[in-house]
């Protein structure tokens, strides 16, 4: 099989991107798809569709925990990485990698005990009622299994794109999304375990991920191997990962308290319907994010890589064109949710009184789509070219600092209600975008601007 491996350094800055992002948004298509015909699957399971699939819903915050430890070490280790690429240093690169292994599955074994031991209270302080907890502690006993798997597949993955293998990134998650999807109505309906047999599905799924990358790392095709000489773990580069991984940690973190709060929230002004419809918009807000996801994913390993030569025309080019395509792209997405909004909510359940809710709900969650693409153009920046304290900042600001309290403070006002929740989320993009996106157009543009990084390297390159 032939391996294709983009070179960073030479060619179209928008070719080098595409060449990565857009395998990576194919697989998180897959992946997206696979998670989408998994809540399909549970929103029809005969008589209790509507409950599992809330049920299972309740268990989308434990489920974010796990990611955003992946994020921390992968998110943290992948651009260091390719920044030592950049600057010739594949001895550095490949310790980096090694540690990050070593801190994924330590933390892996340290979250799957953690929700072993607590993950009945954990539910219930999430929004479980005594008739959707059967459905989610069934679905999360069996998720946990295979924590150490997700930590793998996810949080490793990153090391295969920054060395421009963006094909092989991709069957990481294509090899699990199409397992999923063979394998989810096996066990849900033909072994009639319901969301116990999505569990399932699941975490074989993601083994088999997991052995991929496993393989690939450690094969003859990639520059910078996967070795246990490099897995010993030294403290100062934990700490060089986790400070640049903890924005996506914080992002993955506050989500994660977000749909907490959001849950308890509606609990208490909707009961168990809300906490369905809340399911159902997380399930479209995935859809529609997937694609500025994989852009913005693509874009960092060139943007890192091209910072760490100082090729700073580069990285510009790089900026300016994830911004056009995750702004344009988002003003689309909102006008075909406003368009036609009870498609996407028909994709998961097709209750009557959930779709009466659901739409209403749908259009002012969505509302102002387009600004939450400036969150994601400015963190990634502030991410590729190692702004670590930014990206943290602007993590926190938007979720911990707007969207929770908001969640909490607005249904208290007579006039909204339970839209109350809702709305918090549309303000936190307009307030948190605007004020991460300028941030970093104030801040990372005078630093590009100082010098163009192209004519040093090249002319090292000819000595």
């Amino acid at each position: 099989m032939r391996v294709h491996k983009t070179d960073f350094s030479t060619g179209s800055v928008y070719k080098n991107i595409l060449e990565v992002a857009v395998p990576m948004m194919i697989a998180q298509l897959l992946n997206l798809l696979y998670n989408i015909v998994d809540r399909m699957y549970i929103g029809r399971i005969p008589e209790v569709g509507t409950l599992a699939l809330t049920g299972v819903g309740l268990c989308f915050p434990i489920i974010t925990l796990v990611t955003a430890f992946t994020l921390l070490f992968g998110n943290g280790g992948g651009p260091l990485c390719a920044m030592e690429l950049g600057r010739g240093n594949e001895e550095e690169a490949e310790k980096l990698m090694g540690n990050t292994f070593s801190m994924l599955i330590g933390t892996g074994i340290i979250l799957m005990g953690i929700g072993f031991t607590f993950y009945k209270p954990i539910l219930y302080l999430f929004g479980a009622s005594d008739v959707t907890f059967p459905y989610a502690g069934a679905y999360i006993r069996i998720y946990l299994l295979g924590t150490i798997f997700v930590m793998i597949s996810l949080g490793m993955n990153p090391f295969i794109n920054n060395q421009g293998f963006g094909n092989m990134g991709m069957l990481t998650v294509l090899i699990g999304a199409v397992l999923n999807i063979l394998l989810d109505p096996l066990f849900i309906f033909v072994f009639h375990m319901g969301v116990r047999g999505a569990a399932v599905a699941t975490i074989i799924s993601q083994f088999f991920s997991a052995v991929w990358v496993l393989k690939f790392l450690t094969g003859p095709k990639v520059s910078l191997r996967l070795k246990r000489s490099a897995m010993k773990i030294q403290w100062k580069k934990v700490q060089s990962i986790m400070a640049l991984g903890v924005s996506g940690f914080i992002m993955a973190f506050t989500n994660s308290l977000v749909q907490v709060v959001c849950n308890a929230t509606l609990q208490v002004y909707g009961g168990d319907l809300y906490v369905g419809v809340m399911t159902v918009l997380n399930s479209v807000r995935e859809i529609f994010t997937m694609p500025v996801n994989g852009l913005t994913n693509g874009a960092s390993p060139v943007m890192s890589f091209n910072y760490g030569e100082k090729a700073f025309g580069r990285v510009k080019k790089a900026i300016g064109f994830v911004t056009v395509v995750c702004v344009s792209y988002t003003i689309l997405a909102w006008g075909i949710l406003k368009v036609i909004p009870e498609v996407f909510i028909r994709l998961f359940n097709s209750e009557p009184g959930l779709i009466a809710k659901g739409i209403p709900a749908l259009h002012i969650y969505f509302f102002g789509f387009c600004f939450m693409a400036l969150q994601f153009t400015g963190q990634c920046v502030f991410v590729a070219l190692g702004k670590s304290r930014k990206a943290t900042f602007f993590s926190l600001f938007r979720k911990a600092i707007i969207v929770t309290p908001l969640t909490i403070l607005l249904p208290r006002i007579p006039a909204l209600g339970v839209d109350g929740v809702f709305w918090a989320e549309p303000i936190s993009n307009l307030i948190g975008g605007c004020a991460c996106f300028i941030t970093m157009l104030l801040t990372v543009l005078p630093e590009l601007k100082e010098t163009d990084g192209i004519t040093v390297r090249v002319t090292e390159k000819n000595k």
